[in-house]
């Protein structure tokens, strides 16, 4: 969905603040080139401070001096907070989990799929809509936030689910039974009626398909939510919501109780909030990943949410980083970076989360460096909005495979069960094309036409279809690349591991089989992947112990026993290439295999590795638009390698092999004519 500007703004609480300073706050806004704030998301109590008492007189307020400001608004529907009201005329809003029955105070702990939950969420939406939808500052409609099922398990979504598996099984009892291998410790399930509480099971796969029917709760609440806004926005008004990532302190992998990919078809452009870490920290990954992975739900422009002004303490940033940051979100080919939030609130559970004004709501150090941003943008914007992206590699994840690698962890060593998880192999990847400047998107097993890409990576893709399989087997067949990393094609979509040789289907294609792995202890590689090198790699956290058939070796496991076995491995198949990674490695190790495998692929690449990041894409002008990004404290300088151009922000010519120089924390733009 294009954009006509950047959207730079800032989630906006007028509910929460000690004094009325909205006159103020919007004039700081207007100072700092704000265009754009979010409201409402979390302010169903105030709304609706009794059952069916409204008051938006918060919600209005902030849209009548937007709109006399000209100042874009995007209204979120408040429904990740239930009031207390609703909770004590029907406790049974809030969700059954494992751990029980929830008790109120915190957000996003109510069953999204109780009919009274329902019933009033969808009375406040429409409410809300009525005052906010004909507003011309109201540019779009953020569906509820942060979505996911929130652990429901109560009675009610069990019934579902019982109804989804016969519907799965066509009421075949002894087929779901043999796929899920009930019959282990006496699970067989012999009448529909006798289900279990699926809370208690032990049994993988029965309980990562009860995580996948949850997961398809959230797709059935945001398309819920999607339709009542439908029906009172304007064409050009868009729905979105804002996914959230793994976390790990920060943004980090695929979200695990939302399936992005299915989820985002309720929104009609796709939003995010990514967080990231700062300081000696910042690396750009985490903004870098979730930018692709946003982008790639829809292969198409998409909006920053949220991202952090100041943070935790330990994010607030070093000067030139904020506005790193923001320009690293743009060159990703988002079309917004929106701050969470305006100012630093003074009480509750976020106090010490601070917006990108500290609690005393004067002027800052963020605060002017935001300025900075914001008044670029105004000059600079037009060439930086709708930046379109060509990649020609992509990564494939899969929540299924996530899932299935809780339920079996790779272990690292003896007794420790799940140190790696499917995430840390995900980012072991990512992470490495990042540092080379390697650009990718991320496909998913459904998805079509992956013959667009020369290369295709699968990180542990331990659980999947037979069918994602066989296309990537004919992907390769067919002259596309693909590498693979162990626990690849283990199991199918049940976890039910494969009783044909591993990896499974695909095996062909990558010209190796193992029917043993195990922990590497003072493993070391060795081999033709090492020429010019004077030291091999290591093998780290797990490792396949494979067996030639047609492949040809690029490491060995160095080891007294385990020397015979291979470990990295290339194969030709049809006309393309099968690499396979059968454990764990070193960075340099792995960036040495992408390097080789990448190359032979013909994919463009460059001589600049991180710090220097450098992002791509074509502009609304059909120039091709490169960011050189430095995430470090040190100058860096870069040739010009690619033509003649024009710095956007400097407004100077840039030749080919002009030597440019980026200060610490800073960037450049260059337009290529």
């Amino acid at each position: 969905m294009s954009m006509e500007e950047i959207l730079y703004g800032v989630a906006y609480y007028d509910e929460y603040m000690p004094y009325d300073r909205l006159e103020e706050d919007i004039r700081m806004m207007k100072r700092a080139g704000i265009n754009t704030v979010r409201i409402a998301e979390s302010t169903w109590s105030t709304c609706e401070p009794q059952e069916g008492v409204f008051d938006f007189s918060h919600v209005i307020r902030v849209l009548d001096i937007c709109e006399r400001e000209h100042i874009n608004v995007i209204v979120g529907t408040p429904t990740y907070a239930v009031p207390t009201w609703l909770v004590k005329a029907h406790p049974e809003v809030l969700a059954t989990t494992k751990q029980g029955k929830g008790i109120y105070g915190a957000r996003q702990i109510m069953d999204i799929t109780n009919p009274d939950y329902l019933f009033y969420g969808e009375r406040v939406i429409r409410e809300l809509m009525k005052v906010s939808a004909h507003r011309d500052c109201v540019i779009g409609f953020q569906i509820d936030n942060e979505t996911k099922y929130y652990g429901t398990a109560g009675e009610h979504v069990q019934q579902r689910f019982v109804t989804y598996l016969r519907d799965k099984f066509c009421d075949d009892l002894d087929l779901m039974n043999q796929e899920f291998g009930l019959d282990y410790w006496s699970n067989r399930i012999n009448s529909w009626e006798d289900f279990p509480d699926v809370r208690g099971t032990i049994n993988g796969s029965l309980g990562a398909e009860f995580e996948k029917f949850q997961r398809t709760l959230v797709d059935d609440f945001l398309s819920w939510q999607a339709d009542i806004v439908g029906e009172y926005k304007r064409e050009e008004q868009f729905i979105t919501h804002n996914f959230d990532f793994d976390w790990r302190g920060y943004s980090y992998g695929v979200q695990p109780d939302v399936n992005h990919s299915l989820a985002s078809k309720a929104v009609t452009i796709a939003g995010c909030d990514i967080y990231h870490p700062n300081q000696d920290d910042l690396t750009g990954a985490e903004i870098a990943f979730g930018g692709d992975m946003t982008r790639s739900l829809k292969q198409d422009n998409y909006l920053v949410l949220e991202t952090e002004a100041q943070g935790f303490p330990c994010w607030t940033p070093y000067k030139g980083q904020l506005r790193l940051c923001a320009y690293s979100h743009l060159a990703s080919g988002a079309n917004s970076v929106m701050y969470w939030h305006w100012h630093s609130i003074h009480n509750s559970y976020e106090t010490y989360w601070k917006g990108l004004l500290s609690h005393d709501f004067q002027e800052n150090e963020t605060y002017r460096e935001a300025c900075i941003v914001g008044n670029e943008l105004k000059s600079i914007g037009s060439k930086l909005i709708n930046l379109k992206k060509k990649n020609q590699v992509a990564i494939m994840v899969s929540n299924e495979a996530l899932t299935a690698l809780r339920w079996f962890g790779i272990q690292a060593t003896s007794g420790d069960n799940g140190n790696v998880c499917y995430n840390d192999v995900l980012r072991w990847i990512y992470d490495a094309l990042f540092r080379m400047n390697v650009e990718c998107d991320f496909v998913w097993p459904q998805s079509e036409n992956l013959s667009r890409y020369k290369v295709i990576v699968a990180p542990a893709l331990y659980a999947v279809p037979d069918a994602t399989l066989y296309r990537l087997k004919d992907f390769v067949a067919d002259g596309g690349t693909l590498i693979a990393t162990f626990k690849t094609g283990f199991a199918n979509d049940n976890i039910k591991v494969s009783t044909l040789e591993q990896p499974r289907i695909i095996g062909d294609a990558l010209g190796v089989s193992y029917n043993q792995f195990t922990f590497p202890r003072n493993v070391g590689l060795a081999g033709r992947l090492f020429t010019d090198h004077t030291t091999g790699g290591t093998a780290e956290v797990f490792m396949e112990l494979l067996e030639v058939k047609t492949a040809e070796v690029l490491a060995s496991y160095k080891h007294t026993n385990w020397g015979t076995y291979a470990a990295i491995t290339k194969n030709e198949y049809g006309r393309g290439f099968g690499y396979y990674l059968g454990c764990m490695t070193d960075e340099k190790t792995l960036e040495l295999l992408l390097r080789e495998a990448l190359t032979q692929a013909e994919v463009d690449m460059i001589d600049v590795m991180a710090p220097v990041i450098v992002r791509s894409g074509v502009n609304e002008m059909g120039n091709t638009l490169r960011y050189f990004l430095n995430y470090s404290p040190e100058t860096k300088c870069v040739e010009n390698v690619f033509g003649n151009g024009q710095d956007v922000i400097a407004g100077k010519e840039i030749k080919k092999k002009d030597v440019i120089t980026i200060a610490p924390w800073d960037l450049a733009i260059v337009e290529f004519l």
